[in-house]
């Protein structure tokens, strides 16, 4: 695919794996939208990039139905989605408290959450975009689009309190061919990216010696991954016009521990 000229949308785009794509897209000669609720840091990041920030939630219709229409009538329909949205949160399936020895289990609500966000968000922004590029004319190649989707490490080998976090990305693993096989006909590609340890805002917040150690995990490199590696992929899968239905690990080798 041609990049220069194009059109795309970037969830999450305001910081860390999102920012940095966002950042590779318009150095490629992309117009880009960023799909975010931190206003402060997308407006200036869209303002940084020539780009266009809009304020979305990936778990509304009409949050993002409204996003999609101020991203198109700045730069025209988006031949490419980036799906960088995205939280985690942390509790065993059931276990007894440290303090109280009283027995508790993974608050529904708070499973229910992380699925709305990660899963549901996802195909959401999908499936929006890709009705949208159906209503383009094929590029040279017979390309009308490419998507990315972002899932984890986790979706393969999620760790202790990980239940909901690693459902979301195994499901947004598990959409990825189907979804690849849905659009095929229409020339729209779909790929996801599976990250593992990487130097975000995040983990920014985590103590040096945390972050020491997690690097020392990563069999080679033995650091946390730049969002700007994440970037070279993400771009690069969009670029390629021979991928399609993939889910690739970018990770340094690593296999994720029980805790």
């Amino acid at each position: 695919m041609k990049l220069n000229g194009c059109a795309a949308v970037v969830t999450g785009g305001a910081s860390g794996l999102g920012e940095a794509t966002a950042r590779a897209l318009a150095a490629e000669g992309v117009k880009v939208a960023i799909f975010d609720m931190n206003a402060d840091k997308g407006e200036a990041v869209a303002a940084d990039i020539g780009g266009v920030f809009c304020h979305v939630n990936v778990t509304s219709d009409e949050s993002v139905d409204a996003g999609f229409a101020k991203a198109r009538a700045a730069h025209g329909q988006e031949r490419i989605l980036i799906n960088c949205a995205g939280t985690g949160n942390a509790a065993k399936t059931a276990g007894r408290s440290r303090e109280t020895g009283e027995i508790k289990h993974f608050p529904l609500d708070a499973f229910n959450m992380i699925i709305q966000i990660n899963l549901v968000g996802t195909f959401r922004c999908i499936a929006k975009s890709a009705a949208g590029m159906l209503t383009l004319e094929p590029m040279d190649d017979g390309e009308r689009g490419a998507i990315v989707n972002t899932a984890s490490v986790a979706a393969e080998d999620g760790q202790m309190g990980q239940a909901a976090y690693s459902a979301s990305k195994g499901g947004v693993v598990g959409m990825t061919l189907p979804i690849a096989r849905d659009l095929m006909s229409e020339g729209i590609r779909v790929n996801t990216i599976l990250p593992g340890i990487f130097n975000t805002p995040l983990m920014n917040g985590a103590p040096q010696n945390v972050k020491d150690a997690l690097a020392a995990s990563v069999p080679f490199p033995k650091r946390l991954g730049h969002p700007a590696e994440y970037a070279s992929l993400a771009v690069e899968m969009c670029r390629n016009s021979y991928f399609n239905g993939e889910d690739v690990r970018i990770d340094g080798g690593i296999r994720m521990a029980p805790r």
